[in-house]
């Protein structure tokens, strides 16, 4: 096997989720590191964004749960392997680690895992399916929540022989950095959205779905409505309801029952989440559920503004409280009302404060940079 480290990272597609941009992060990480570094996967929108000088795509329906594809894809990954001498297969989702695992029992190459959520472990035949994800010679949890549901939920596949560690997600600091925004474009980012300079702006990014807590959200708004005794805020709920129209319908009725229509807009999407968060004054994460990282948290530290989160999973994590944040009694209206109020009332010397501490502790933690050195430091431990 050549001297040069060989990587082959699968994902079943490559969105713009958390676990795609870290696929693509590192991928370009490791050819400025001397690595080759290949991307096996079914497509999605950051394709078009990769260097190809500098990254080899193959194209694979590595998105697919069927046992038949699973192995036929196991079998192709076998040809890769060998045809380009691979000397670490890279899993990112479960369906296509069983592909990789099955690849790196025969071929003898060193298998790698990152363990991205909670998974869904109901029935022991779905619990047996995530363990794929502990089966290799490296598991990598994306945060000390996860780290401590592995321990807790799969302990039987874990042994002396595996290394098993957290590599905190890491964000792009200089995409996420406040001072590159330009003035005339938040302006036609809020004309575009509806929304004057009158109020303040409070932003929930997030796909429209039920743990994401936008229901919470909706209620908290009401309440400080009533708490202050008129409308402080415009509300952007940020997300696709990925065609969940019925949870959409809800929300909009909901919006309609505490009379917030004039005060919340449903926004799609935006290809600009830097300038989203700029033209904010706050931004909530209301997940109901677990954030297994809380991506949300991260970039609107980065983007110097303060946030304001659920009390479960990542977000412990990655907010200080009171210092860079506040959290919040997950799925309670009344205690992020508080919080909304709370920070409404903070001066602007205090806001910016926190916005510095925020930047200053996502630069030193949640940096793509180290997250990126982080794993390839584990890759030349795990090929010695």
């Amino acid at each position: 096997m050549s001297s040069k480290i060989k990587v082959l990272q699968v994902i079943p597609k490559l969105g713009y989720g958390g676990a795609e941009t870290g696929c693509y992060d590192l991928a370009h990480f490791l050819y400025e590191h001397n690595c080759e570094s290949y991307i096996v996967t079914s497509g999605g929108e950051l394709l078009k964004y990769i260097d190809k000088k500098k990254v080899k795509l193959i194209r694979l329906p590595v998105q697919s749960k069927n046992p038949i594809l699973i192995i036929l894809n196991s079998i192709i990954l076998i040809f890769i392997i060998l045809f380009f001498n691979i000397s670490i297969v890279h899993a990112r989702s479960r369906a296509p680690a069983w592909s990789c695992l099955l690849a790196t029992k025969i071929t003898g190459r060193k298998f790698v895992t990152t363990f991205h959520g909670t998974y869904n472990f109901k029935s022991k035949i779905k619990k047996f399916y995530n363990s794929v994800m502990v089966r290799s010679d490296l598991v990598i949890a994306g945060s000390n929540f996860i780290f401590s549901h592995i321990n807790q939920n799969y302990t039987n596949y874990l042994n002396s022989r595996k290394k098993f560690l957290v590599i905190f997600r890491g964000i792009n600091i200089d995409y996420f950095d406040p001072s590159t925004i330009i003035e005339t474009h938040e302006t036609k980012l809020l004309k575009s959205w509806g929304i004057g300079t009158d109020r303040k702006i409070i932003l929930l990014p997030g796909r429209l779905t039920t743990w994401k807590g936008q229901e919470v959200f909706i209620e908290a708004l009401n309440l400080v409505n009533k708490e202050l005794g008129y409308n402080p805020l415009y509300a952007v709920i940020l997300g696709n309801d990925q065609g969940r129209t019925v949870y959409k319908k809800k929300l909009l009725r909901l919006v309609e029952q505490h009379r917030l229509n004039s005060q919340v807009k449903f926004i799609e999407n935006c290809k600009n989440m830097p300038l989203a968060y700029k033209i904010s004054d706050l931004v909530v994460s209301a997940s109901i559920e677990p954030e297994a990282f809380g991506r949300v948290s991260v970039e609107a530290q980065s983007m110097q503004k303060l946030i304001i989160a659920s009390n479960i999973g990542g977000s412990n994590e990655t907010i200080i409280n009171e210092k860079t944040g506040f959290l919040f009694d997950s799925g309670k209206p009344a205690s992020l009302c508080k919080r909304i109020i709370e920070a409404l009332q903070l001066d602007q010397t205090t806001l910016n404060s926190m916005g510095n501490e925020g930047r200053k502790n996502v630069i030193k933690k949640f940096n793509v940079e180290k997250m990126c050195f982080s794993t390839y430091s584990e890759y030349k431990k795990l090929i010695k």
